[in-house]
């Protein structure tokens, strides 16, 4: 992922501090100020729109361990005697081997999950514990500045590690599983958590089952959907009505990996904890935004559901456009999942309806280049050989609001480009 920020020149009109923005070349009179990731963050304080500080942790250097911050290593898990259940439905997927389990790892590692955890894998594959634990261990990487214990800690996460296979939607493997679970959980007061790493129109039979069979009788029973959360805004208002018929609001999780990521993490913090970028976020000053989400590589066998839903709905519209809130929204109230859901909805309100004028599709095609072949999209056997699914898509979004009018955002995503800017 990439963010540019083009910072125009003040007019006539602007104090000293202009000299700060400008250009080294007279033909060129704006600076690409690219954000990246930052691999160790300094104590900050966020004021919000009241002027209050809002209550934020302090971040930790990248050198200290989350073992020396003061937490409740049972927050929401019980005490001791309490475990905690994590089943990865869709466990042989390419979501779950790529970055869930790695994730569950990446916690653990830095001691963030409850003493008394496992990780349950759930799939139609065939495979035993062992077979999953292979599979896992591929994926897991430690960080640079920890190595040192490594190997120990992997072998640790991998030991709570376990598999059951089942049909989505039965009820009696579901059974088998919460059997399992009960036989790893060993008597105690147990709490259980559901992630969905599969398509959503199997999301309801996986909630039904899990929630008739596997739910905990003496602890919390929540489950964390991914995206896409249906196919359009009627689709998900259905989704959502279905999954209320086993669950209420407070247990379903929907969720956006891209919004874990560092470089969107600290892009809050950059923003309103900064007394020279803050002042600075605005029209006045800005150009144009760029958010940029570009792959080397095309569907590679996974046309089958790409081709479902296209380049527009697997990025745009849920990974581009949060990020896109989060960037233009006003300082939130606290930091507060609602209050920060409030401002960016107040940024969706005021976007300007996307033209057609405004959009540019596309669809990669096969090629040849130093006597390689590189396939085309319809190339994949996936894929349909008449399909009109568009991998790339560009367009431009407005904000109709005093911080943002007439400034472009300009939304770029696509498969099969020659470079790879994701982070």
């Amino acid at each position: 992922m990439t963010f540019t920020t083009h910072f125009s020149h003040c007019s006539t009109s602007c104090n000293d501090n202009s000299k700060l923005f400008s250009s080294s070349s007279r033909s060129s009179p704006a600076i690409h100020y690219r954000f990246s990731g930052s691999r160790r963050l300094c104590r900050y304080r966020i004021n919000s729109a009241n002027g209050n500080p809002l209550k934020a942790l302090p971040s930790l250097p990248i050198s200290e361990s989350a073992a020396d911050y003061d937490y409740d290593d049972n927050v929401e898990t019980g005490d001791s005697h309490s475990t905690l259940s994590i089943t990865v439905v869709g466990a042989s997927g390419d979501l779950a081997k790529k970055k869930i389990f790695p994730a569950l790892f990446a916690l653990y590692y830095e001691d963030w999950l409850p003493q008394n955890f496992r990780v349950f894998g759930y799939a139609r594959t065939k495979m035993t514990d062992e077979e999953l634990r292979n599979m896992i261990s591929r994926t897991l990487t430690c960080r640079v500045d920890k190595r040192e214990d490594c190997e120990q800690k992997m072998n640790n996460f991998l030991g709570r590690c376990f598999y059951q296979a089942g049909q989505y939607s039965s009820e009696e493997h579901f059974a088998e599983l919460d059997t399992k679970l009960k036989e790893k959980e060993g008597g105690k007061s147990s709490n259980r958590l559901f992630y969905l790493s599969i398509p959503p129109n199997i999301f309801v039979d996986v909630v039904r089952c899990a929630s008739l069979r596997a739910s905990s009788a003496t602890g919390w029973t929540r489950v964390i959907v991914e995206k896409p959360f249906g196919r359009d805004s009627e689709s998900s208002a259905e989704l959502t009505k279905c999954l209320k018929q086993y669950l209420t609001e407070e247990q379903i999780f929907r969720i956006d990996h891209y919004l874990g990521k560092e470089l969107v993490e600290n892009l809050s913090v950059l923003r309103f904890s900064n007394r020279v970028f803050e002042p600075l976020w605005s029209r006045d000053y800005i150009r144009n935004v760029q958010l940029i989400f570009s792959e080397d590589f095309g569907t590679e066998g996974r046309g089958g559901y790409f081709d479902n839903y296209g380049i527009i709905r697997d990025i745009m519209q849920n990974h581009l456009l949060q990020i896109l809130t989060l960037f233009a929204m006003e300082t939130p109230v606290s930091l507060d999942a609602e209050d920060i859901r409030n401002e960016k909805v107040k940024v969706l309100r005021s976007m300007k309806t996307l033209q057609l004028e405004d959009v540019t599709l596309g669809q990669y095609k096969g090629f040849s280049k130093g006597g390689k072949l590189y396939p085309g999209y319809t190339d994949d056997p996936t894929v349909p050989k008449d399909s009109i699914t568009p991998t790339f898509a560009a367009a431009a979004l407005f904000i109709n609001n005093a911080r943002w009018d007439g400034v472009p955002f300009l939304m770029k995503a696509g498969k099969a480009l020659h470079t790879k800017r994701v982070v």
